[in-house]
């Protein structure tokens, strides 16, 4: 039983994808989903930098964002199972402008996602060259035909047929756990060898306070934690519906133990001058092993690279989905919603590629041309930041209209909501108000403390504001523009042959 049997008024996309796309997902592989899209390792190294206080920071993370964003998610992703997620939920609460909306904003993240993947694979590539003692893909250049072929072979796995690619990524997935694992045993090591912690945890140090100086790392720990929604994006293609409850239980969990056995191992086994660097999750490996660390260290360092290259492939077929839903409800021309022989949608994961290559190239090529005045490392690294920043700001918009949706559903689908209960009513209300306000810290945070020291407070906050506004506009226009598409409707069963020939 779902909420769709309240209203006979649902979007085309909930009536026929089921019957275009097949269900294939289990629970352990939304589990793996989830894990790739939201546990980014390095960013525990990130938050060493707040010292034990990271702590503190993480669990109020976890107790503010990621625990009610789950709640929200489950109600909300058993009520309306459709593809797309937040674009279904967001449609059904507010209609069909404010649907597409949300799901612009839900999926332009992805496009510097898949960037930011193939960027994390550069970095595990010079930091494999450090370990090596070889120095690798110093020029932007370099990188930006790194990232796009991370990018291509990401199109061409997430075209084959999803069972095959998804048995890869829970291989990946199960690796990478083994990978954090030994982060956090690095750290043990490092103490039961005699060696004292490289950061002090006393409880009488004062470290432990949460003060104005360390306090953006709270909105550090938010973005951390983005895309808890994105695996309903294939919501169509899961065999059982009680995966659902069970990704978001134990995929937070994984999360949750993940971060906090990395920030472990990073502050007690790395020297304090590397603990904020990235690199720092594979080097608490290198110092906590003895012997064979060096070994160590390169092999995990391979299975991170692994791991980003997979990222990139669960970022595009996941957030293709939304492209491939919009195909059908004519909110984009149909032909986007083409699938190929497998049953995916491989003209959408194709448009998002071709999009992502373009991005790459402006920033990582054009903009070092454009700009001769400063050092191309620098000004790639500008442009890269203040686009990142901003989708993330856009993200955590998407995040917000997520916990307001579900105030709106209930009040629209009461009995429905009745039916499909995962907690008492105040429950949903206390996440809606706690998860919005933890998603506008995340927000505010982004806007107010620059990612580079390269652009000044005044320019970065400018800079975020045009490209987000410059986003919404955007997706204004496209919106409008399709409306028109609509005016020519055509039958279910017109749009199915079409885009399934």
């Amino acid at each position: 039983m779902t909420a769709t049997a309240d209203n006979n008024t649902i979007l085309r996309s909930e009536r026929i994808a089921r019957g275009i796309l097949p269900g294939v997902l289990t629970s352990f592989d939304m589990v793996a989903i989830f894990v790739a899209i939201v546990l980014w390792i390095p960013q525990a190294a990130v938050m060493s930098g707040a010292g034990p206080a990271a702590y503190i920071y993480w669990i109020l993370g976890f107790v503010t964002f990621l625990i009610p964003g789950a709640i929200v998610t489950g109600q909300l992703g058993l009520m309306f199972p459709g593809e797309g997620s937040l674009y279904i939920w967001t449609t059904r609460a507010f209609g069909n402008f404010m649907g597409f909306l949300a799901g612009f904003y839900a999926w332009w993240p992805g496009i510097l996602s898949l960037i930011s993947a193939g960027d994390a694979v550069v970095s595990l590539l010079q930091n494999l060259g450090n370990l090596s003692g070889v120095e690798l893909l110093s020029d932007p250049g370099q990188q930006g035909l790194v990232i796009i072929l991370v990018t291509t072979i990401s199109f061409l796995l997430s075209i084959f047929r999803f069972r095959v690619t998804q048995n890869l990524v829970n291989v990946i997935f199960v690796t990478y756990g083994g990978a954090i694992l030994l982060i956090g045993v690095a750290g043990v090591l490092w103490l039961l060898s005699g060696h004292p912690s490289n950061t002090n945890l006393s409880l009488q140090s004062g470290h432990w306070n949460l003060t104005g100086s360390n306090f953006t790392f709270y909105g550090v720990v938010i973005l951390a934690l983005l895309g808890i929604e994105v695996p309903l994006n294939m919501g169509v293609e899961i065999r059982d519906m009680r995966s659902v409850t069970r990704y978001l239980l134990w995929g937070s969990i994984v999360v949750m133990v993940a971060y906090l056995l990395a920030t472990f191992g990073v502050m007690v086994a790395v020297p304090l001058r590397d603990q904020s660097n990235p690199s720092a999750v594979v080097e608490a490996v290198e110092q906590g092993f003895g012997p064979v660390s060096k070994f160590l260290a390169i092999v995990v360092d391979l299975i991170f690279v692994g791991f980003f290259l997979f990222a990139a492939t669960v970022f595009n077929y996941s957030f293709a989905r939304l492209l491939f839903v919009s195909g059908l409800d004519r909110r984009l021309p149909a032909v986007v919603s083409k699938v190929n022989a497998n049953k995916v949608p491989w003209m959408a994961v194709l448009i998002q590629s071709t999009i992502v290559a373009l991005f790459v190239t402006i920033i990582f090529m054009i903009a070092p041309i454009a700009f001769p005045t400063l050092s191309p490392r620098d000004i790639s690294t500008i442009v890269y930041d203040i686009l990142l920043a901003a989708v993330t700001v856009i993200w955590c918009v998407s995040m917000i209209i997520l916990f307001v949706d579900v105030v709106f559903i209930h009040r629209k689908y009461r009995d429905a909501f009745s039916r499909i209960h995962l907690a008492p009513d105040w429950v949903f209300y206390l996440c809606a108000v706690v998860g919005a306000l933890a998603s506008t810290f995340g927000i505010y945070v982004t806007f107010t403390a620059p990612w580079t020291t390269l652009v000044a407070g005044e320019a970065w906050m400018t800079w975020i504001i045009s490209v987000t506004l410059i986003s919404l506009f955007v997706a204004i226009v496209v919106y409008y523009i399709g409306q028109k598409t609509i005016e020519s409707d055509v039958s279910d069963e017109e749009i199915i042959a079409e885009v399934t020939r």
